[in-house]
């Protein structure tokens, strides 16, 4: 009993994955036996026996179980109880099918025998997830296709060259033996197909989103406004499409999106900093329990001890600018052009004011229509996930920064604030075509003197993505393509004008990443990031409108000087 329990922890955790094999081993061999030859002596002992029909169905659904057999290796792997339950049906039911479909002992053996093995296991399969759940890569997926296609070549080999090497191989289509070959492989490779066709539209079961009228977005309210490791951009937890892990406190949170089996956490978690490495173990054992496949996005570097602690994979995906503005000045020739062009716009009778949250609501149909413009000038429409979009119950949570023009609004901000004071930042930055040129300019040096009299240590002024990737021979090949794409990508996306547009302000850049369990899933992470942003293909492809809209005020260029209206457009 003790040499039990000590071997027994080590079996259980061997056995997924021993498992998994076994049984795709048992359905492998299924399929193999359903498209070669009986053996004659066994068959006729059959016959006699059975009925003709119930010795075809039998050879028929043997093969059939065996491609299930193959798909259900899938889940014992990812450890799914749904899985064990119907690998161990499945094996005894084969076994005895393999008695009548032509009285092969030694297979129904090894397969009952695979069955009294699995029996025991039932605590090494503990994720509560239906069959439709499982998740199914591509190497799993093409071995399975091998095995497959494996067994047919095997049963034409066996028919030309076993028990018919005097006949040609299209002679033998008419004996009955081939015919219930075929029709087992045909039968295991349609069942695959509409497999692999249903894998390609089934998706992971989802915890839902939680919304404003939902009492635990109170709670996200609450945890943000007291939190020790939340970042300006936390506060999309704000935006309402976001899902929610809360730890056992209930004082911190992590926010994710779902996109497909894709589960995206915006950020690290949110809240304590003693329960981050504990909010991230249960959210990758969440997805693990939902069979879904786990991420993070936009990570920074406090966050990558607690990350490789979860064995993920760490990928570069750019840099973000904080600027630190309680020292800030203008003088000196390094910020002399930003200088002139706020003074510029500033003598040329613009004001700023900051507006605090709820109180936009006297103006908020002069934003919407600001909004509006501004979006039919630009590609992908507004945006969600990973960047904010005007909603005016989303930017009520926020104070709002105002640049006037004539007396008219031609600019606004919503901006990010954080508890601690360690930075805040600007989500929506958007602006009419009657504004002033470099208005953004003046819109972020206001922000950097109120930040500063609000006592916070830097301005975030977000992403530039793809920067500070390094195209040397021995870095990995994602951030080689990183850099090719932030080098020769400008028509696809503002990477370099971004990243020079806030370089002007001279900020201090961190590095950001993004992480998942394997290497290769950071691609569909990064890729599911992108749909999710978007809105999908169709926010991807869309283009901007031909409204008729008045050019933009004339303004004197300062020399030297890239119109931030162009640099700009991809700032948030």
């Amino acid at each position: 009993m003790a040499l039990r329990r000590e071997f027994r922890p080590a079996l259980l955790s061997a056995a997924p994955l021993l498992s998994a094999i076994l049984v795709m081993a048992a359905g492998a061999l299924l399929i193999a036996s359903g498209a070669t030859p009986s053996s004659p002596e066994r068959f006729m002992r059959l016959a006699v026996a059975l009925p003709a029909p119930v010795i075809e169905i039998s050879h028929f659904a043997s093969s059939v179980l065996g491609l299930v057999l193959v798909m259900l290796a899938f889940g014992l792997r990812s450890r799914l109880d749904a899985a064990w339950a119907a690998s161990v049906a499945v094996l005894f039911l084969t076994a005895l099918l393999s008695f009548s479909k032509g009285l092969i002992w030694e297979q129904g053996l090894i397969l009952a025998a695979i069955g009294v093995f699995l029996a025991p296991l039932r605590a090494a399969f503990p994720r509560k997830a239906a069959l439709s759940q499982m998740e199914v890569t591509p190497g799993w997926l093409l071995g399975a296709g091998a095995a497959v296609v494996g067994a047919g070549l095997l049963g034409v080999w066996f028919f030309q060259h076993v028990s018919y090497e005097d006949q040609p191989f299209w002679s033998t289509m008419v004996d009955g033996d081939v015919a219930r070959s075929i029709r087992a492989w045909a039968g295991a490779a349609l069942a695959f197909l509409g497999y692999g066709v249903w894998r390609l539209v089934a998706t992971a079961a989802t915890p839902r989103v939680i919304g404003e009228d939902d009492s635990d977005f109170a709670r996200v309210r609450a945890i943000l406004a007291d939190s020790e490791t939340a970042e300006p951009l936390s506060n999309l937890a704000l935006f309402g499409d976001k899902r929610f892990l809360f730890s056992e406190s209930g004082k911190s949170f992590m926010m994710f999106g779902v996109r497909g089996r894709s589960w995206i956490a915006l950020g690290g978690p949110v809240g304590r900093r003693d329960e981050r490495l504990q909010l991230l173990w249960r959210f990758r054992e969440l997805a693990d329990a939902h069979a879904a496949r786990p991420g993070l996005y936009g990570i920074g570097p406090d966050d990558l001890p607690d990350v490789v602690e979860l064995g993920f994979s760490i990928q570069k995906i750019g840099e973000c600018a904080r600027l630190p503005i309680q020292d800030f000045a203008f003088e000196g020739q390094t910020r002399a052009k930003i200088r002139r062009a706020w003074r510029q716009v500033r003598d040329g009778g613009a004001q700023f004011e900051v507006v605090p949250p709820g109180g936009i609501d006297d103006f908020m149909s002069e934003l919407a229509e600001i909004s509006e413009e501004w979006l039919a000038r630009q590609s992908g429409g507004d945006k969600s996930f990973a960047l904010g979009g005007f909603n005016p119950r989303y930017l009520r949570e926020f104070p709002v920064a105002i640049a006037r023009w004539e007396g008219k609004i031609v600019a606004f901000a919503n901006l990010w604030p954080t508890s601690s004071l360690d930075a805040f930042s600007i989500d929506l930055m958007r602006y009419n075509w009657a504004a002033p040129k470099r208005i953004m300019d003046f819109l972020f040096v206001e922000l950097i003197s109120w930040g500063r009299d609000q006592g916070y240590a830097y301005l975030d002024f977000g992403n530039a993505p793809l920067a500070g990737l390094e195209d040397r021979p021995l870095a990995p090949v994602m951030t080689r393509v990183g850099r090719l794409m932030f080098d020769l990508g400008e028509d696809v996306y503002n990477f370099q004008g971004v990243r020079s547009y806030k370089d002007k302000f001279h900020p201090n850049w961190e590095p950001r990443y993004a992480a998942a369990p394997a290497k290769w899933a950071i691609a569909v992470l990064l890729a599911d990031v992108s749909l999710l942003t978007s809105g999908g293909f169709a926010g991807l492809t869309r283009r901007p409108g031909k409204a008729d809209i008045p050019p933009p005020r004339k303004a004197e260029p300062v020399a030297g000087q890239a119109d931030p209206k162009e640099a700009v457009q991809g700032l948030v």
